[in-house]
């Protein structure tokens, strides 16, 4: 028993030991990398010095969090018309890390980005003229951005313009192109947009009313934490058959979610 028990503790040990060689190669490995990315974004090179930002901004790879150092080199990738860096600077003026919080800056950097077909600075380039924010307010100018982010295959923007046309909010009103955007995002698995088109499956508003499909939508939701989704959920519980129930939640377990060409 003595044997085992000896054999037991050298095997730990040996499993400690590899963690730690493990965990050092890892720690080398990072180093190295970093070393790499630093002496390409010395040289100039936008990519690296975008990469290199990023290090900065998150903290990662050893490296103490500097914002400041992050927009250093955010700056000098964007000042070469490097639109993931453009959009990068812009989101350290919007929260003002690293620099003066600025909106209007932001504004700026997300446009220069968005006009490089940069998807996530187009939606916050469409959301500061939805708002008026660092720009005058022009609601149809920030459809244009999200429309654009959308055909990108993102799926926050086709959320957006769903919420647009079910409200008729700088567009007309038309629900069937409402569920239409909801169910492209919904189908790229985003939570929000799977909530919404089970109220419209629901309700009978811009498809055919299917409690069933209903019910799916929301189960996908509600799966991810969706609250509304989780709510309507039970209700609809109510009402269903046992058979009706069972098909939903077959039809939930047969979803697969759409990978789509990832937008930048």
């Amino acid at each position: 028993m003595m044997k085992l028990n000896g054999w037991l503790l050298g095997y730990g040990m040996i499993l400690v030991m590899l963690g730690l060689t493990s965990c050092s190669n890892q720690e080398s490995a990072d180093r190295q990398l970093l070393a790499e990315i630093r002496a390409k974004a010395e040289k100039g090179d936008a990519h690296a010095q975008n990469q290199l930002g990023e290090v900065f901004y998150s903290g990662k790879g050893g490296v103490a969090k500097d914002y400041q150092q992050a927009v250093n080199w955010y700056r000098k990738a964007a000042g070469q018309n490097d639109a993931p860096a453009q959009f990068n600077l812009g989101v350290c003026y919007e929260h003002g890390q690293g620099v003066a919080k600025d909106e209007g800056e932001a504004a700026k950097w997300f446009r220069k980005a968005a006009e490089q077909n940069h998807a996530k600075a187009q939606i916050n380039l469409g959301f500061y003229y939805f708002k008026g924010r660092g720009m005058a307010k022009d609601e149809a100018e920030g459809i244009k951005w999200w429309r654009k982010a959308a055909e990108q295959n993102s799926a926050d923007a086709q959320n957006n313009l769903g919420v647009l046309y079910f409200l008729g909010q700088g567009v007309a009103k038309d629900e069937a192109e409402a569920a239409k955007w909801f169910r492209k995002a919904a189908e790229q698995n985003l939570a929000g947009a799977q909530s919404k088109l089970g109220n419209c499956y629901a309700n009978g508003q811009g498809v055919a009313k299917d409690e069933v499909e209903a019910y799916k939508w929301w189960l996908l939701a509600a799966t991810q934490g969706d609250e509304l989704a989780r709510n309507n959920l039970a209700i609809l519980e109510s009402a269903l058959t046992q058979v009706q129930i069972a098909e939903g939640k077959k039809r939930e377990r047969e979803f697969k979610p759409k990978k789509l060409t990832p937008v930048p």
